[in-house]
């Protein structure tokens, strides 16, 4: 078994793979402090779930943008499951090939992503993730990651707005049914909501203009992502294992050569 771990500014998401396929995911909130023993702790309780134990782990895979809790994830992962965890960064071989300017700016999480789009949807692929931040990245069809996009996500914009505003209470983030809101909280949801769908829909069609790629599928990954998803016809495949995968196969890769 392969067990993957996705450290982002919110969540840290696990994946437990039996092959190809995720067994059980469980998430756990990247601000709260822990020890190496609770993150120890916590990820046996959850293999237990699964009637799964340290013996059973293959491996394990992370993608980090969370320096500051590495060191206790990673002391966690050697005392309880006995093994040294794979760290995706530069080095790694993903199989990827950045062709931007600076590829030392290009996130862990980006090249995952684009691994998994890459190898699971085939190139061109632009590949959105709705995380902390909104990527966009471009991928050609001999796998090279060429440029991209950040923007604020959709939570960074929520607290935002009713953290600045004093009248505007906290509200879910959901889409509402039209545009053309009569409440405070549907004005609020459709500004976050339509208006994510807006900034989506937009920078796809720059990317495919700009790019010559007439001809590209559109990939979004990202846990608000199926809201936005589901409200536009720019966006190909929604899928919310993408990162997972992506990890899974890099890992594939890396111990194939």
């Amino acid at each position: 078994m392969l067990l993957a771990i996705d450290v982002g500014n919110t969540n840290l998401t696990f994946g437990l793979f039996d092959g190809e396929r995720i067994m059980h995911q469980f998430r756990l909130t990247t601000s709260l402090p822990r020890t190496s023993d609770e993150f120890g702790v916590q990820i046996m309780e959850q293999l237990s779930h699964q009637n799964a134990s340290a013996e059973d782990m293959d491996d394990v895979i992370i993608c980090s943008v969370v320096p500051k809790i590495m060191y206790s994830l990673t002391s966690g992962i050697k005392k309880y499951l006995k093994c040294n965890p794979m760290i995706v960064g530069q080095g790694t071989k993903s199989g990827i090939r950045i062709a931007t300017t600076n590829p030392m700016e290009i996130g862990a999480d980006r090249v995952v992503d684009a691994a998994g789009a890459y190898y699971l949807y085939g190139g061109p692929v632009i590949v959105i993730d709705y995380g902390t931040a909104t990527t966009y990245d471009l991928m050609t069809a001999d796998g090279a990651l060429t440029a991209g996009v950040t923007a604020p996500g959709i939570r960074i914009s929520a607290n935002a707005l009713w953290s600045n505003a004093a009248k505007l209470p906290e509200v879910e983030i959901v889409k509402p049914k039209s545009i053309l809101a009569k409440t405070t909280i549907t004005s609020m949801q459709a500004g976050l909501v339509y208006g994510t769908i807006g900034q989506t829909e937009y920078i796809i069609d720059q990317f495919k203009r700009e790019s010559g790629f007439g001809d590209i599928k559109v990939v979004a990954t990202g846990g608000l992502g199926r809201i936005i998803a589901e409200g536009t016809n720019k966006i190909d495949v929604y899928d919310p294992e993408l990162t997972l995968n992506g990890m899974r196969l890099i890992y594939e890769r890396t111990i194939g050569n």
